[in-house]
């Protein structure tokens, strides 16, 4: 078994085992959860196929089993759907067992505000960062979205997002180069701000973070809609 694919069976395994714990009955969200990973994975697909054709990053391929689809490792494609799964897990176990741990609005608009205004900045100095501007750019509609959007999901996001870093490190640090000879994922230094946490790019932090609230974004309207679907048919 590759090393990437085993990071990411032992990032899903705890998650997968404890979704059918009473308290939180994670596995109810399944219905809304799978077509999101669907629709957020295949834009985050997209642009991976088309970073990796223009060498903007790449695998090696020590680390990976030898199966690909256009052009991208098997363990990248389950990347986008194991790594959403437990991260959208970490977020349910909290608000069930805390469902009374959320930031204030005011809080939540403020920070919102002053952390588009620095992604934007950073976006206009470093436009031909291709990385850097497509994570960014992803970042600032994610935040943006989640700002008008009624359920309040940054107000608990915020708080869940920071427990999330800490696997996120774990695993992100080893694809990148940490505890490793070479790297699972390489990054061409150009395209990105050439800042490192541990071994890995800070935009990966923004990567993350919109990957998992866009998640979120979806299954919160898929939930309306099965909601509203089931009134009518009352």
């Amino acid at each position: 078994m590759s090393l990437y694919l085993s990071l990411l069976l032992i990032s899903v395994t705890i998650p997968l085992a404890l979704s059918f714990d009473r308290k939180v009955g994670f596995y109810r969200q399944w219905k809304t959860l799978f077509p999101s990973i669907i629709i957020v994975g295949s834009v985050y697909i997209t642009a991976d196929i088309f970073f990796v054709k223009a060498g903007i990053w790449g695998f090696n391929n020590v680390y990976l089993s030898k199966i690909t689809l256009l052009g991208l490792p098997v363990e990248e494609w389950l990347f986008f759907v194991l790594i959403p799964y437990s991260c959208i897990f970490i977020h349910y176990v909290f608000i069930s067992y805390f469902p009374e741990l959320f930031l204030s609005d005011f809080f939540v608009r403020v920070f919102s505000v002053i952390l588009v205004i620095i992604i934007l900045t950073l976006i206009v100095l470093n436009y031909d960062k291709t990385y850097t501007f497509f994570n960014f750019i992803l970042l600032i509609i994610a935040i943006l979205l989640a700002i008008f959007d009624r359920d309040r999901l940054l107000n608990r996001y915020y708080i869940t997002f920071l427990i999330m870093l800490i696997p996120f490190f774990f695993v992100n640090s080893i694809l990148t180069g940490t505890f490793i000879n070479g790297e699972v994922v390489w990054y061409k230094n150009s395209e990105t701000l050439g800042i490192r946490l541990l071994t890995i790019p800070v935009e990966d932090i923004g990567y993350a973070f919109s990957l998992i609230l866009l998640n979120l974004q979806i299954m919160s309207w898929l939930q309306k809609v099965n909601k509203s679907s089931r009134k009518k048919n009352q």
